[in-house]
């Protein structure tokens, strides 16, 4: 499942570098960077996938917990 979502995030943001990096008629700003063209949109995210996001980051702060009693304990 995350290899699928990583993959379809890296072509989202190369297809977005593409359509960014073309040419185009309108004039360019004296940085060379096109104004009002941004590469990236927003999609709204599915619910399965917040949950999943949720239950990795509630993991992640019962492991970090779980490592900081295991270190204090060893102090004693």
């Amino acid at each position: 499942m995350t290899n699928t979502k990583s993959t379809l995030m890296a072509a989202i943001l190369l297809g977005g570098l593409a359509f960014a990096g073309s040419a185009s008629a309108a004039p360019m700003s004296p940085s060379g960077i096109q104004t009002g063209q941004s590469g990236i949109t927003q999609v709204r995210m599915m619910h399965g996938d917040r949950m999943m996001m949720k239950k990795r980051m509630m993991h992640k702060r019962m492991m970090r917990r779980h490592m900081m009693k295991k270190r204090m304990m060893k102090r004693m």
